[in-house]
């Protein structure tokens, strides 16, 4: 029987320009320029994926039981919870949905009151959170911050925080932060998209300390210094490791492809594709 694979960072690329919905355009340009720096085969493949059908049949030929759509909400990229909730309404099993907002442009209140909507009237399965990408950019351990943490916890939901190496301020991508956040909240789920590269070191000791803290490095699990993200896997981190493709920043088949010959134990590898996802959303799937 063939066993699931839960892809935990993906975008469909019609829901904006950013991920690539309208050609001849900059942000067209720069998803091209991205997929070639991380090492994409096939550079125009997101071009497949303008609807849902035509998402749907990306993860079906990669293999891909359901796809975690992680929206995000920060100056030059706004998507509203609703449109992705829509996304998610055309096959809930498989389409998973991960609300975002920006707590600096909604205020404390407000920013609870819509994450406690996404979750609660949505079925949003969890909170996206853009520190370093806001308008008043900030580190993931920010003050402003904690209520979602704890209304996160409270509803008992993941966390996904975004990290990386396109932080606007690399001084504010640092994993450092997640430690302290993690714990604060010690039963709620971190998971650290983008896996904090390059500081891989730190994120894999942020790991070793926090049981609570998952990491997703998805398209920079293949980057320079990566390996490092696969020995932790292959031991401690091995309930703490996550498959992402990042589409459509690369292929879906081909972070399938790569993932599965990375050298995870098999132990590690059916944890990564789809046994830690499933744990962490409660998506009910089994072998």
């Amino acid at each position: 029987m063939t066993k699931p694979i839960v892809d935990m960072r993906s975008r469909p690329s019609f829901l904006h320009p950013f991920f690539g919905a309208k050609p001849d355009t900059p942000e067209y340009g720069v998803v091209r320029w991205l997929n070639r720096r991380v090492g994409t085969q096939e550079i125009d493949h997101f071009t497949r994926g303008q609807s849902v059908e035509g998402f749907v049949r990306e993860m079906d030929g990669a293999g891909i039981t359901a796809a975690v759509m992680v929206a995000r909400s920060v100056p030059g990229v706004r998507i509203s919870n609703d449109d992705l909730a829509a996304v998610a309404r055309h096959d809930p099993k498989r389409l998973i949905g991960i609300a975002s907002l920006d707590p600096t442009d909604l205020g404390r209140e407000g920013a609870v009151a819509e994450a406690r909507r996404a979750v609660s009237e949505l079925g949003m399965r969890g909170i996206n959170l853009d520190a370093g990408f806001y308008g008043s950019p900030m580190r993931a351990d920010d003050e402003r911050l904690m209520p979602l943490y704890e209304l996160c916890q409270e509803l008992g939901v993941p966390v996904f925080v975004m990290s990386g190496p396109t932080t606007p301020d690399l001084r504010l991508n640092d994993p450092f932060a997640v430690d302290r956040v993690a714990k604060t909240f010690p039963k709620l789920p971190i998971v650290c998209s983008h896996g904090f590269y390059p500081h891989i070191d730190a994120i894999v000791t942020v790991a070793f300390r926090n049981e609570n803290v998952y990491v997703s490095p998805d398209m920079y699990t293949f980057s320079p210094g990566g390996r490092l993200y696969i020995e932790a896997a292959n031991g401690f981190m091995k309930d703490q490791f996550l498959f992402g493709s990042s589409f459509p920043f690369r292929p879906m088949k081909q972070g399938v492809d790569d993932f599965m010959a990375l050298g995870l134990s098999p132990d590690a590898l059916d944890a990564a594709l789809w046994r830690n996802a499933n744990r962490v959303l409660g998506l009910g799937m089994s072998a």
